[in-house]
């Protein structure tokens, strides 16, 4: 199984929201962010503007890998990136910018290969885990998904992490979790490999996928659905919780298998 982990694995880290990068964003542009996010407006866009307008994202990056870095002690303090490690999936993909799901690995003992690029596809340990870091790393400005160029040429799903992914999903259980799917190029990958599966005649073996949601939402449920990725719909009070409490009831099951 590969695990496909979104924002929502930050939230207990107190990683700044998507509100906050575009309030700083707009600080550094001399901007109210009430202004220069109009009817419509995201992340992506304001990005884009202040790349434009700066000329290169390196100031945000570099505030980004300040803000999105936490001391060791609170990294192992969250219990669902514990849990991730004591999970053992063996291929781990992620949106997420920050090294935190790395370096948890490694505080807990454990060898990781971080791929962002082609030279650490070829690098890469076959007796490690790998986490690739889908949408770039803060590593390398150039490897960042942040503007809304930088969605619209992921959408050709060319580059050598896009034919990675296809490769490693063709055949294998996804499981998403930290995500609403919101995601358009998600989306997109997700419809692409529906229509692989369904171009030969083996479609009903496809493996099947899961996404974890905290609520209920009728409407993504029954899209997803309709692309082979079957939801997982938490019954937890507490919406901070109800991760920890499904990777702990995945913990037994993994457990008493073994």
């Amino acid at each position: 199984m590969i695990l496909f982990v979104g924002a929502g694995l930050s939230q207990p880290l107190g990683l700044p929201s998507w509100g906050e990068l575009i309030d700083h964003m707009a600080g550094e542009l001399d901007f109210d962010p009430a202004i220069l996010v109009g009817p419509g407006a995201d992340y992506l866009q304001v990005a884009e503007f202040y790349k434009l307008r700066k000329g290169s994202i390196g100031d945000l990056r570099s505030w980004m890998d300040r803000s999105w870095n936490v001391t060791d002690e609170k990294l192992l303090a969250s219990k669902v990136h514990r849990q991730i490690v004591d999970l053992g999936f063996p291929l781990i993909y992620t949106t997420n910018y920050d090294a935190n799901l790395e370096r948890v690995f490694r505080l807990c003992g454990h060898d990781v290969s971080k791929i962002a690029s082609v030279v650490d596809i070829a690098d890469a340990k076959p007796d490690q885990t790998h986490v690739v870091k889908f949408h770039g790393d803060f590593s390398d400005d150039n490897s960042l998904v942040l503007t809304e160029t930088d969605y619209f040429d992921r959408l050709e799903f060319e580059s050598p992490l896009d034919l990675k992914l296809r490769s490693d999903v063709l055949g294998r259980t996804i499981l998403f979790v930290g995500y609403s799917l919101k995601d358009l190029n998600l989306r997109l990958l997700l419809y692409k490999l529906k229509r692989t599966w369904d171009g030969t005649a083996y479609a009903k073996r496809r493996p099947r996928s899961f996404i974890f949601l905290v609520r209920p939402d009728v409407v993504q449920e029954e899209v997803l659905e309709s692309r082979g990725v079957s939801p997982i719909v938490s019954d937890a009070l507490d919406p901070d919780e109800a991760l920890p409490e499904f990777f702990d009831r995945l913990l037994e099951m993994v457990r008493g298998a073994g």
